[in-house]
């Protein structure tokens, strides 16, 4: 092998030994980056990616099952593609779009692309600077509601998701399935009262 040759050959593997840990970064940061395992009716994949990120810090997975785990995120896309009109969608993108340029504006980055701390900063400040929902009685509302904005909304359609999941309804909050149990030869003393319904 002449000088030339393996001055080259030198400088190949000079330059996949320098080169081979940044391929190895990016290979890594691309497996890490999260993913939708499911295809959105409404949302792109950064809104689906936003809104999950969302739920996820409001309804956390404790000793019971977060907002995610319910596929409470799955649940929102479809009641906006398929109850919302083409206004109130372009509207919930509108003020979805908003929301990022907000944390863009605060923080430099993205909801989805921000820290732990930062996350919890935007919705702390959310939560104070939200107006709230009146008060009802009787499924009416007192007063005139003014429009809750982009957060209230979409944490009480979380909530509402959550609480009405199958994996909730069951084996977290209390169950008394409707129209119970038929039990036909049942002694008149075990009965007890009449049941007002």
């Amino acid at each position: 092998m002449n000088r030339r040759k393996a001055l080259q050959k030198t400088g190949w593997f000079s330059g996949a030994a320098l080169l081979a840990p940044l391929w190895l970064g990016l290979l890594e940061s691309c497996k890490s980056e999260p993913r939708l395992d499911w295809q959105p009716l409404f949302f792109t994949e950064l809104e689906a990616r936003t809104i999950a990120a969302l739920l996820d810090m409001i309804l956390p997975a404790t000793d019971t099952p977060g907002a995610l785990d319910v596929k409470a995120d799955m649940f929102i896309d479809k009641v906006l593609a398929k109850t919302y009109d083409a206004a109130g969608k372009a509207d919930f993108r509108e003020r979805l779009a908003a929301f990022n340029a907000s944390c863009e504006t605060t923080y430099g980055k993205k909801f989805i692309d921000l820290s732990e701390q930062d996350k919890i900063a935007v919705l702390k400040r959310e939560e104070s600077n939200s107006p709230k929902f009146n008060r009802g009685v009787w499924g009416k509302t007192i007063g005139e509601q003014l429009p809750v904005g982009f957060y209230r909304g979409l944490k009480s359609m979380a909530v509402w998701a959550y609480c009405t999941s199958e994996e909730i309804g069951e084996n977290v909050l209390s169950y008394d399935p409707v129209p119970g149990i038929y039990e036909p030869c049942k002694p008149i003393d075990e009965v007890g009262n009449r049941w007002s319904l």
